[in-house]
């Protein structure tokens, strides 16, 4: 697959004829895949190349002045995962003001047809052009009949639209499960170890404190079962995520997110990590001593083992790229 990056204005470059999939695919999850594997059918039934145009950053922080938005996915992965869809080409357009002001004939001219898409395939909900006035109905128009579409309808789980706000929400419940089902594998996020308060070490369960890199969404606080990828081999452990409550005033220190890893001794201060959450064990709460804390560890540390044991028999074909 090639990727390229495009600021606009583009200088105009030549490219094979295509089926091209439109979207932001934050999370590549199984609606995204969806919409991405059929313009990869199409562009196979058709003898085209495939392609797929994403955007980054975010609409939201250009257009709406948010906060920084916590992505799914790094751009680097949503490429890599891209990727293992068959698809040629990647398109990643900076979403800047300027791009967002052109109006749908712009967008289709200058970025569908100048680049030699023949047929588009999006999500029902997908819009384009300034203030989204175009859509999939208003393409033949835009095109001057020179593009043919397909619309793929909302993927559903339980009568439940599988959407990247619906995974969000599921990680601000702690709903890992959800999460993992909805995606089509097991969530990540990523980070690097830096040094931390190392009290975990003096009750006898060290912990790698990892801050987060990526601006990927973290679970709700709380205690989880989960991998850390260390120098490319995944390893087993349990996580908190929260504000040591029964160490400090709630918010105190602000929130941490720690991994003790299950039979490992190192240094790994400066390593960058990958944490693969599982599953949620229980909420983060205040204990009132250490030994309480200590007895809550031991058990949390058994349900763990027990609820990665069980992922290991239904890991997603995805976890092993």
């Amino acid at each position: 697959m090639e990727t390229v990056i495009i600021k606009h204005p583009f200088n105009k470059r030549d490219f094979p004829e295509m089926v091209i999939a439109l979207g932001f695919f934050d999370g590549v999850h199984k609606g995204h895949q969806e919409v991405i594997l059929t313009a990869r059918k199409e562009a196979e039934k058709r003898q085209l190349k495939c392609g797929v145009m994403t955007f980054f950053p975010h609409p939201k922080e250009v257009l709406r002045k948010v906060e920084e938005v916590q992505y799914l996915t790094s751009l680097e992965k949503k490429e890599e995962l891209i990727a293992s869809l068959g698809v040629d080409y990647l398109f990643i357009v900076e979403f800047t003001k300027t791009f967002a002001e052109l109006n749908p004939q712009q967008f289709v001219d200058g970025y569908l047809i100048d680049f030699n898409v023949k047929h588009v395939v999006a999500g029902f909900d997908y819009s384009y052009g300034r203030l989204g006035k175009g859509t999939m109905e208003t393409l033949p128009f835009h095109s001057r009949n020179k593009l043919s579409y397909t619309v793929v309808d909302k993927v559903e789980d339980n009568g439940r639209k599988i959407s990247s706000t619906n995974i969000r929400l599921a990680l601000d419940e702690g709903d890992i499960q959800l999460v993992n089902d909805y995606l089509g594998r097991t969530y990540e996020t990523e980070g690097t170890v830096i040094q931390g308060e190392q009290r975990g070490r003096t009750i006898g369960y060290p912990t790698a404190n990892i801050k987060s890199t990526g601006r990927t969404h973290l679970p709700t606080t709380g205690v989880y079962a989960v991998e850390l990828k260390i120098k490319g081999q995944w390893r087993h452990g349990v996580c908190n995520v929260g504000y040591k409550p029964t160490f400090h005033d709630k918010k105190q220190l602000g929130l941490s997110v720690e991994v003790h890893v299950f039979d490992f001794s190192g240094n790994i201060y400066g390593e960058d990590v990958v944490i693969r959450w599982h599953g949620n064990i229980r909420s983060e709460k205040k204990f009132q001593s250490v030994e309480e804390l200590i007895e809550q560890i031991n058990n949390d540390v058994i349900v763990a083992r027990k609820i990665l044991k069980k992922q290991e028999k239904s890991t997603s074909v995805y976890n092993n790229t």
